[in-house]
């Protein structure tokens, strides 16, 4: 095989659900195949007959970035095993079966979140689209292919103007953009340390960024940090909890939390992922038009 292509075994991975529930904003799809800029690296991907298949447009000696990132190695069994056995959670198994969570970098999932306040999917991916084109670094991609661009790093967008991110229609949200991006290239926060602490200790941390709030949070440390237990709520998890297990009351935010937090048990987060993603097939056209911020 050619030293830029893969092939990868898989069960119960569903590649479109994956990389189109909303978890990650760079990937684009067409005719069932899907591109996109990981670490650096220029990658398409798609999944026939039991099987991911990965291109590359530079030659590969060690895939274990990509595993990694498509977390190929989780014992998925194990996680849906560990799900309440519920109607709910079991009917969005069932619709869902095969979604995974990634394992995103941390600075790109941070900084996407903190753009996605208050937009729709569409406007999230356009601005981040944006912002790769103007402020990072170009990657080689195959011949014939579009051009590509690396997530700019904390340090290219701390040297940047709040007007100039602003160019990138992301608004009111440039601001906080910088302002994080300047703390994280000052050494201000260490994506390394939190991975080490406890899930209150590392959410605190986070919490203290400019723009970045609880679910933006747990988003962070469900998608880029390993907190399986992380379980971020906006107003489509919190509409699906009221709706599946508070029979539509209007149950105040804290208690959602604290009761995903005793119900979900040690994989929250990917049940999170799930009934979320349930909710989302379910509503359509709604759950595209409306933002997803409380």
């Amino acid at each position: 095989m050619s030293p830029n292509l893969a092939r990868f075994p898989v069960r119960d991975y569903d590649l479109a659900a994956t990389l189109g529930c909303g978890q990650a904003f760079r990937w684009d799809v067409r005719a069932g195949t899907w591109r996109a800029v990981i670490q650096g690296r220029w990658v398409e991907l798609h999944q026939t007959d039991g099987f991911i298949f990965a291109r590359t447009a530079l030659p590969e000696t060690d895939w274990r970035w990509l595993e990694n990132y498509l977390q190929l190695n989780v014992d998925f069994t194990a996680v849906v095993r560990s799900f309440p056995d519920d109607v709910p959670m079991r009917n969005a198994v069932a619709a869902c079966r095969g979604l995974r969570l990634l394992r995103q970098e941390p600075w790109e999932c941070l900084a996407s979140f903190i753009l996605s306040s208050t937009k729709q999917i569409v406007q999230i991916r356009q601005i981040i689209a944006a912002l790769c084109a103007r402020h990072g670094e170009p990657v080689a991609v195959p011949p014939g292919e579009i051009e590509a661009f690396a997530f700019p790093t904390p340090a290219q967008i701390a040297a940047r103007t709040e007007a100039e991110l602003r160019d990138c229609k992301m608004g009111f949200r440039a601001k906080y953009l910088l302002q994080s991006a300047r703390v994280v290239a000052g050494g201000g926060l260490d994506f390394a340390t939190i991975g080490l602490l406890p899930l209150d200790g590392a959410r605190e941390l986070l919490l203290q960024l400019p723009g970045v709030g609880p679910k933006i949070a747990d988003c962070v440390l469900l998608f880029a940090c390993g907190f399986p237990t992380a379980f971020p709520v906006d107003v489509w998890v919190m509409k699906s909890l009221r709706r599946f297990y508070f029979r539509n009351r209007r149950v105040h935010l804290a208690r959602l939390r604290d009761f995903a937090a005793a119900h979900f048990g040690p994989n929250a987060g990917y049940a999170q992922q799930y009934l979320f993603h349930n909710l989302r097939l379910s509503e359509g056209k709604s759950f595209l038009r409306e933002p997803h911020e409380l």
